[in-house]
């Protein structure tokens, strides 16, 4: 917006600077190249810009798809330091063969694993995410991020519980503190 009042303005300015001038064949071909470059400027305002990337319609047949027969675990209330491991299965309903390219954790805390083949249509994989609990006292919600085949490309699985710090029940049996 801010460049078509910069347009305007100097299209303005030219026509004043234009009318002081006797010549009025002069003063024309300004107003015409203004105009001109006025109009060219206006046509390029509908180019893409650089950093976005055209998208096409990806054709189902060369997709994947995930049918988790769970998206998210409850581990419950563990004590700190226990170390828990889940695995999500997924069945392929695709019409392709799904293939996992990546999986990334939401932190150090978890690590996943999961089926390095393509799973071809019909046919079964799994995701195994593994939680330590270590240093993570409180309520914890790790994901893992999967990266595949499918649309839409990327799938999160959730665990999520509560865990007990080390210690908590000792403390909690003391009682208040005297002064």
């Amino acid at each position: 917006m801010k460049y078509f009042r910069l347009t305007a303005l100097a299209l303005g300015v030219a026509l004043m600077a234009a009318s002081c001038d006797s010549k009025k064949d002069d003063q024309s071909d300004k107003i015409a190249e203004l105009e001109q470059k006025l109009a060219r400027l206006e046509a390029s305002q509908t180019a893409v810009p650089a950093n976005v990337t055209s998208v096409t319609p990806a054709d189902p047949s060369s997709l994947g798809r995930f049918s988790f027969q769970e998206m998210e675990y409850d581990f419950g209330t563990i004590d700190e330091g226990k170390v828990i491991e889940h695995i999500f299965k997924f069945t392929n309903e695709g019409e392709a063969p799904l293939v996992i390219s990546n999986i990334t954790a939401s932190c150090g805390c978890t690590s996943p694993d999961w089926t390095k083949t393509p799973v071809k249509p019909g046919e079964e994989g799994f995701v195994k995410v593994v939680f330590n609990s270590t240093a993570k006292p409180g309520t914890q919600a790790p994901t893992v991020t999967i990266q595949a085949n499918t649309n839409p490309n990327v799938t999160r699985l959730r665990m999520k519980g509560n865990v007990t710090p080390r210690g908590a029940e000792a403390t909690s049996q003391l009682g208040p503190v005297k002064r």
